[in-house]
């Protein structure tokens, strides 16, 4: 097949969960004998059309128009304030990637292509101007809504855009069962919905290629010590991946585990109330913030260097970083009220546990979850055994570029 992939995110430029999405689907997908196109935004230094590891990648340049849509746009928009230029943005790389793909991909370089693929809203009005152009097969990934992420209180145009592509598209692919389900409580059509686990790769994400030296070199350089216990924290820093309920947790898992040490990666608006907020709780020195998006190598490390995970979130439709932990055999205790994806990853219970669910509202309970781990090494060790085998068995990006394919390729 011949896919035009549409996402926002693509390397070198990564943000979060979706890049790394992106990056490994597209890819096994080359090494499994199909051609890919993809158009992602460009932050005004990359080349515009190169070839990375198989895949074509297109970056049209954009131009900043941000002045100008307050004077036509809706209520809704001008509402955004500063962020109004981040609109900007992904509107004109979404027609711009649209006229290329359209008038010079297909019209003029004669190209076929059997679908789009289409990754949420952020790609959207790509799709949409494509499927009215071409009337080709369009796929739409939804792999978060614009409620979920804002608590029901979010743009009313991203809203649409997110209504509209989905009843648009030919088929929708999203990333667990209980997101499937909220998709089709919001009116989304269910005959048309699929589902398919997201996945990590167990030959990168591999504890036996993490030697001692290197582990050792991550703790010294947080000053945590050998008898000292690392918990980690990898995402984004926003209300919804619960990080300050995490922050609260700490002084009731200092109580019974008084050497014991937070590591907490990445960024986000939340990024100075977490360090105010472990300020008033006195437990400054007990929390390592890192305020940047951390390479995947670098990030391999950290998982290595860690006794244990945490990812406490309050809505999260799938979550890659618990399938890179338990890849690592590092046990995990994740969120699991509300629409959590982590659900059907961690098992909590039984002879083939991995993890533990916790209320990632409450940080009680997120203590809770943290100090059974943390008081037993044995059970903690037989948890990350069971993680790993976990993912070589459901999670691997083979079994997610096969799955999707299969669908895809039933549009044909």
């Amino acid at each position: 097949m011949r896919i035009g992939f549409f996402v926002w995110e693509y390397p070198p430029v990564l943000v979060g969960g979706l890049g790394t999405y992106a990056t490994y689907i597209t890819r096994k997908f080359v090494k499994m004998g199909h051609d890919v196109m993809v158009f992602t935004l460009n932050p005004g230094n990359l080349p515009t059309r190169e070839v990375i590891d198989g895949v074509e990648v297109h970056r049209p340049l954009i131009t900043d128009a941000a002045n100008i849509f307050p004077l036509f746009v809706s209520d809704d928009l001008r509402r955004w304030g500063t962020n109004i230029k981040f609109f900007n943005d992904v509107f004109i790389y979404n027609v711009l990637s649209a006229t290329k793909f359209t008038n010079e991909l297909v019209r003029k370089e004669n190209g076929r292509y059997d679908l789009i693929s289409i990754h949420d809203w952020l790609s959207s009005i790509s799709g949409l101007i494509i499927k009215n152009e071409l009337k080709i097969p369009m796929v739409f990934h939804a792999h978060s809504t614009e409620w979920g992420r804002s608590g029901n209180n979010g743009s009313e145009v991203v809203n649409h855009l997110e209504a509209m592509t989905a009843r648009m598209s030919d088929r929708i692919i999203t990333v667990s069962n209980m997101m499937k389900d909220d998709l089709i409580r919001h009116g989304w059509e269910g005959n048309k919905t699929n589902v398919v686990w997201n996945g990590v790769d167990p030959k990168i994400y591999d504890p036996k290629k993490v030697n001692d030296e290197e582990v050792s070199e991550v703790r010294e350089m947080y000053k945590i010590k050998e008898d000292e216990q690392m918990i980690l924290y990898v995402g984004r820093l926003t209300w919804i991946k619960g990080v300050r309920n995490l922050v609260e947790t700490m002084p009731l898992v200092l109580k019974d585990f008084p050497k014991t040490k937070l590591v907490i990666l990445g960024r986000g608006e939340d990024q100075q109330n977490l360090v105010e907020l472990a300020g008033r709780l006195k437990i400054r020195d007990n929390i390592i913030f890192r305020f940047e998006f951390v390479p995947e190598r670098e990030r391999i490390l950290h998982y290595a260097a860690s006794d244990l995970c945490v990812f406490p979130s309050l809505y999260e439709p799938f979550g890659i970083v618990s399938l890179e932990a338990m890849a690592m055999e590092k046990p995990v205790v994740v969120g699991a009220r509300g629409l959590v994806g982590f659900i059907e990853q961690i098992i909590p219970s039984g002879p083939e546990q991995n993890g533990i669910h916790v209320n990632g509202y409450d940080a009680t309970d997120i203590a809770w979850g943290i100090k059974e781990v943390l008081k037993d090494k044995d059970l903690a060790k037989q948890l990350g055994k069971n993680g790993r085998q976990r993912v070589l068995k459901d999670f691997t990006w083979d079994k997610v570029a096969e799955q999707t394919l299969k669908i895809y390729q039933s549009l044909l």
